[in-house]
């Protein structure tokens, strides 16, 4: 589409006319080769290259708007382009290319008693709306796997990075025609009126999946609002359960990287648990470290008494997904009530055990509802990358029709396919 938000007058109207395009796209891309997703992705990675200085351009328009609204230092670090997160975007669509296309492949073919064979094949979503903020790298990412798995994407970013991803945009369009794909097989939506979103949610017609991707707020709003199915998270209030079976050099190693590698991501520990038996030896060991690297401790009143200066704990902190240097700990009495724990406080994203016992491992894999579930590893593994899927479009706390990381495979879903040869059924 061409239109602009300066010159779309209807919204609802333009809207409508983006949901048929992606449509119609949409089937294009679903009978497009492997050879052809893969050229377009090469184009697409070759013009953000030989554009790099308009994009900087642009996204210094964006910069300079978001200081003067008075954006917070960590939201203009998200929306920067730097040369080397342009240069990360271009090189991440070269590896979406390298990834095995999961389109048309055919899972479990058996010969029925009657004859016939019966399998499943792997098609398409169809048409994805992704609806994100701050970053404009995500313009690129989200473009290249829904590219990718065979969909047309509907992408609608933050009004912040309208400069930015309208020129990103431009690039992937030029991919896409260079390599004879249709250009509405990724549309970035040319409007930053809100009524686009309220819009794009309830488009049942032509958008056949919503993908959201930022603060609580916004999922909040989309899973409410939406008629349109929605793949989510709201939450990241991720566990690591230190059993007293564990081995304690591991212990510690594990529980200060999921808290500290990084802050900011859904996959870092929320909130230790660590059993009574070890809890003298272990959380004074454990509050130093996290004391060395800044990291606020809040605790029940079992951990305060080991720990002296940690403040207390209450159920909002069991509760908080904190994405800052602050630290909920607990001490149970043992994995029975770091399971009830989990059970009544996670949010279903990833929870880890450290331990040493494989009989009290396999019931935590067992028991632990979250889309991932680790034993004597960090939570900071729950990731597209760290699990071979190449990228990832999100993560999905829900339990259909994907869990867990998001990559090109849970863009995707499956239909029945029959071989016969004249059968017919008595």
């Amino acid at each position: 589409m061409s239109a602009t938000a300066e010159t779309t007058a209807n919204v609802a109207e333009y809207m409508a006319g983006v949901g048929v395009a992606a449509r119609a796209a949409g089937r294009a891309m679903a009978r497009a080769s492997t050879a052809e997703k893969n050229a377009a992705l090469a184009a697409i990675a070759d013009a953000i290259d030989a554009r790099a200085a308009e994009l900087a351009t642009e996204n210094a328009r964006d910069m300079a708007a978001g200081r003067e609204a008075g954006l917070e230092p960590s939201l203009l670090d998200r929306l920067e382009l730097t040369p080397e997160r342009i240069h990360a975007m271009a090189e991440g669509l070269r590896q979406i290319a390298t990834l095995a296309d999961p389109v048309g492949a055919v899972d479990e073919l058996r010969q029925r008693p009657s004859g016939i064979q019966v399998g499943r094949m792997r098609v398409p979503l169809g048409v994805v709306g992704i609806i994100y903020e701050s970053r404009p790298n995500v313009t690129a990412d989200a473009a290249g796997l829904c590219l990718k798995s065979g969909n047309a994407a509907i992408l609608r970013g933050g009004s912040e990075a309208v400069h930015s991803n309208r020129a990103i945009a431009e690039c992937i369009r030029t991919g896409l025609e260079s390599a004879g794909l249709p250009g509405d097989a990724v549309q970035v939506l040319a409007t930053t009126d809100r009524d686009a979103v309220g819009r794009l949610i309830t488009m049942t017609g032509t958008v056949d999946v919503i993908v959201p991707r930022g603060g609580k707020g916004l999922i909040e709003r989309i899973s409410r609002d939406a008629s349109v199915p929605v793949i989510k998270h709201l939450d990241g209030v991720c566990h690591v359960y230190i059993d007293d079976a564990a081995d304690a050099d591991k212990a510690v190693d594990v529980a200060v990287n999921a808290k500290t590698q990084r802050y900011g991501t859904c996959n870092t520990m929320e909130t230790l648990l660590v059993a009574e038996a070890v809890a003298d030896t272990l959380l004074p060991r454990l509050a130093e470290r996290f004391f060395e690297a800044g990291v606020e401790l809040r605790g029940c009143e079992a951990s305060r008494r080991r720990v002296p200066g940690m403040a207390a704990a209450g159920d909002d902190d069991w509760a908080a997904e904190y994405l800052a240097p602050v630290l909920a700990v607990r001490v149970v009495s043992g994995l029975d009530e770091a399971l009830e724990h989990i059970a009544t406080w996670s949010s279903g994203h990833t929870e880890a055990i450290v331990t040493q016992d494989w009989s009290r491992a396999q019931r935590f894999l067992r028991e632990v509802d979250s889309s991932s579930v680790m034993v004597n590893a960090s939570t900071r593994f729950a990731d597209g990358f760290e699990y071979g899927l190449g990228a990832e479009i999100g993560i999905s706390t829900d339990k259909l029709h994907a869990r867990g990381p998001v990559g090109l495979e849970g863009l995707t879903s499956q239909k029945w396919i029959v071989l016969g040869d004249g059968h017919v059924r008595g």
